[in-house]
This record gives structure tokens, C-alpha cells and sequence, in this order.
């Protein structure tokens, strides 16, 4: 009696060890990747499922359109000549593993090196993984002479070290999944977040109000993804620019250093790749609504629009510090300070709605592209279209006048591509182009209540 009663006890606590074991590694195999990274990670990559993206990627038009016979052959030529590296045997071993949450981040910048870390979750036993990484890292052994191997035990996980000075790499398993970084120290605060060991449990990347309102914008079913903080650059930026500058103007800022973060994604629809691109920063300007006047000048072969506010007159000193460089945009400022163009001027000559389109109508060898600003005082807006034009000492921009619209023309060097930069302004809207044709019939389209572009459905 005794005996069984020892082995129900038994069974008892080696049951409850496995639903512990289980119920443990589900919830690592669950919690996000950004759960196991520092807070002020600078970069990640992420793609949640490799299979399913690789099967979607083949479904795609861009990949049918690559599979057709005629682009084969005009690829074989090229691609035979290419050696086959080692990689394209790697891709069906990787394959074979099935790679989940898939990720790549920078975590830290230092002057020696930068620390990074990756890993995915696999399908299988540690020793099918094993099967597939161990020939990776036989490789670099095998490539990098002086490469030096060693085994580190940490909290139960045994951590393979690879260095080829000044290059480390760093390997472990914490079953379901495989990491790797570039720094040892880096890689066991990595498992220290995965194991719950961390005392810092709310220093994690997934609890960054910056990165929380970045993933907010990003759709569920993304199929790859990034998020970048560029503090670290701008931090770096602001340096050397405090360095270079004896007396730097007070609150000087420029855009790198107002953007708290970029991300973007893609996901696949009907064979169509969808991008998500989000950048949090302060809002630009505070005073005026963005009304997409320009609108109305996009047609059926619009492919790209852009309408933003920038007050081009609160940036006056701050091009001037870049027209500092030299070259001709340095000539364009001088020209301005010669006809008395003042910042006010800017402000009062045009509104703050800066519009940009791009077409590529199906009659044409190239695209045309369009960049727009409401004129809010004429006399002004030609003062300081005038002295642009002045600027350029090179060329001579040919003036005409239809319809009420002034037109301002030159003619570039002859090349591949045929420009003839044209600037349209009216006591409406101020127009430049590429070329006088779109330009003309961009300031046609001016004058319509309606838009082509707008009344199309995929817009």
C-alpha cells in the first residue's frame, strides 16, 4: 500500500513538473519579441512567419511576373554567371525548421561595436535545430582562419561562443527557441527576459510609449516589419554638430532629432504588397488644416500624392544654415538677401500646403512630377520666383505669360532624359515641373472642381 502510495505521489509531481515545463515554455513561445528586448533598442526587424510569408511572396504578382519565361531568359544569362553561394542550400534547411517570430535587433551603439541580436522559434527538437545551425557555425569556423570556439554554461543554458577579433557571435537554445548575438553579456540579458529572471521587468522594448503607438498603426496580419528609434543618431548628430559649430543657435533641432520613431510593415492582399509607413514627431505646423487643394491636378495615372503643411517661412534660417554648403543653393539665398526676400515675405507670398504628385501616363517614355504651393499674394510670389530664377547664373529661364499664368522655362544640358524645369505661378497656385507640357496642363486642371485622382477607387 505503501508503494503505491509512493508512486501516485510520484507520478503526481512528475505530472505537475510537465505541466509546469509545458505551461512555461507556452508562454515564451507566446509573449512578443519585443518582450525580450531592452527598452531603448534602436532597431528591430521582425517577420512572424517565415512559411507563410515565402508561400504569399510566390502568390504575388511582382513573383508570377518574375516566374515569366520571358524574364527567365533574360535573367539566365546574368544569374549563371553568378556563383551559387552556400546560402540557397541553407534556404530549404531553414525551411525544414519552420521559423516563427523571426527577428533582428540593434539593442546598443558604442564606439567599439555595435550589439546585436537575433533569433527565431523552431519546429522540432533542439538536435533537428542543432542539425541546421551547427553547419552554419562549422562555416564561419571553417571561412574565418584564428576563428576560436568555447562553451559558457548560464542558468541551465549552455552558450556557444564563436570569435574571430574583433568579431564575437554568441549562440544558445532556450527550447522553443534558438538566439544569437554579437555580445555574450547582451545575449544573457536576453534569456534573463525570456526566463522571467529580470529585475527590470518593465524596462522591455514592448513597454516603450513610442514603440506601443508605433505597432499601433501596423496591421495584424504583416507579413515582415521594422521599428527604428533614431535617438541614438540624432544624440550623435547633435554632436558633431556642436562640435563643428563654435556657438550652435539655442533650440536649433533639426528633423532627424524631432522624430521619436519610424516603423513600417508589409502584408500581402490578393497578391498586391500593402506598406504601412508611421513616423512619430511633433506636429509640424500648429496653425492652418491640411486641404489637399492639389488634389485636383492628380489624374488616372497619378501613382503618387503628397500634401503636407510646412511654413517654408519658419524654415527660412534653417535652409539658410544648409545653403551654407555652397553650390547653387547658396546663390539662390544670396540672391534672395539681394531683392530683400525676407522670411515674412515667404510667409505672406504662400500658403502652407505643400503638394506633390507623380504621373506616368501610358503615352509617355518617363514620369512626370509636380510640386505645389497656394499663392496667397501675388505680387510676392513673383518677387521670389524672380530671384530663384535669377540664381541660376549658368542658364536663362525664358519667360511667357497665357492666360493670366506666368511661365518660367530653361532649358537643361542634354542628357539621357530630355528637362526642361518649368515653374507655373498664378494669383492662385505656384506650379514647377519637370517639363512645360505637364506643367501647362497641370495648371488646366487647376482651375477644376473635381479630380480624376480622387474619383478613382484604389485612392
Amino acid at each position: 500500500m505503501r508503494r503505491i502510495l509512493l508512486l501516485i505521489i510520484a507520478a503526481a509531481v512528475a505530472a505537475y513538473a510537465g505541466w509546469y515545463y509545458w505551461n512555461f515554455s507556452q508562454q515564451a513561445s507566446s509573449a512578443p519579441v519585443s518582450a525580450f528586448l531592452p527598452r531603448g533598442t534602436i532597431f528591430l526587424a521582425h517577420m512572424p512567419d517565415f512559411s507563410r510569408t515565402r508561400d504569399e511572396w510566390r502568390r504575388s504578382d511582382i513573383y508570377q511576373l518574375y516566374r515569366e519565361p520571358a524574364v527567365q531568359d533574360f535573367l539566365r544569362k546574368p544569374l549563371d554567371n553568378m556563383p551559387t553561394p552556400k546560402a540557397l542550400v541553407t534556404l530549404q534547411e531553414i525551411e525544414q525548421l519552420d521559423p516563427k517570430n523571426a527577428f533582428f535587433a540593434l539593442t546598443s551603439i558604442s564606439d567599439s561595436a555595435p550589439s546585436l541580436v537575433g533569433g527565431f522559434r523552431f519546429r522540432g527538437t533542439q538536435e533537428d535545430a542543432e542539425r541546421v545551425i551547427g553547419k552554419w557555425r562549422a562555416m564561419l569556423l571553417e571561412q574565418r582562419p584564428g576563428t576560436k570556439s568555447q562553451n559558457l554554461q548560464y542558468q541551465g543554458h549552455e552558450i556557444d561562443v564563436v570569435t574571430a577579433t574583433p568579431f564575437t557571435l554568441a549562440t544558445t537554445y532556450d527550447r522553443p527557441w534558438f538566439f544569437a548575438a554579437t555580445n555574450v553579456t547582451e545575449l544573457k540579458a536576453l534569456l534573463d527576459r525570456v526566463d522571467h529572471r529580470a529585475k527590470d521587468s518593465g524596462e522591455t522594448l514592448d513597454k516603450d510609449e513610442a514603440f506601443r503607438i508605433a505597432i499601433s498603426h501596423r496591421p495584424s496580419n504583416y507579413a515582415v516589419s521594422f521599428y527604428l528609434q533614431p535617438k541614438a543618431f540624432s544624440e550623435r548628430l547633435a554632436a558633431l554638430r556642436a562640435a563643428v559649430r563654435s556657438s550652435p543657435t539655442p533650440g536649433e533641432t533639426t528633423m532627424l532629432e524631432k522624430m521619436r520613431c519610424i516603423a513600417g510593415s508589409s502584408r500581402f492582399e490578393n497578391g498586391k504588397i500593402r506598406d504601412v509607413l508611421f513616423l512619430g514627431m511633433p506636429k509640424l505646423e500648429t496653425d492652418g488644416t491640411l486641404n489637399r487643394a492639389s488634389l485636383t491636378l492628380g489624374t488616372k495615372e497619378t501613382f503618387f500624392y503628397l500634401a503636407m503643411l510646412l511654413n517654408l517661412g519658419e524654415k527660412m534660417e534653417t535652409l539658410d544654415q544648409v545653403a551654407a554648403l555652397g553650390g547653387t543653393v547658396q546663390k539662390v539665398f544670396q540672391d534672395f538677401a539681394t531683392s530683400g526676400v525676407a522670411a515674412d515675405d515667404w510667409k505672406a507670398a504662400f500658403g502652407l500646403e505643400l503638394g506633390a504628385l507623380a504621373d506616368w501616363p501610358s503615352n509617355a517614355h518617363w514620369p512626370s512630377f509636380l510640386l505645389t504651393l497656394p499663392v496667397m499674394e501675388m505680387a510676392k510670389a513673383s518677387k521670389i520666383t524672380e530671384a530663384f530664377t535669377h540664381a541660376d547664373e549658368g542658364t536663362i529661364w525664358t519667360q511667357t505669360e497665357k492666360d493670366g499664368v506666368r511661365y518660367f522655362s530653361k532649358q537643361s544640358a542634354a542628357t539621357l532624359v530630355a528637362i526642361t524645369p518649368t515653374i507655373a505661378l498664378s494669383d492662385r497656385i505656384l506650379i514647377a515641373g519637370l517639363n512645360p507640357v505637364s506643367v501647362e496642363e497641370a495648371v488646366k486642371r487647376s482651375a477644376s472642381s473635381s479630380s480624376e485622382l480622387s474619383n478613382l477607387q484604389t485612392y
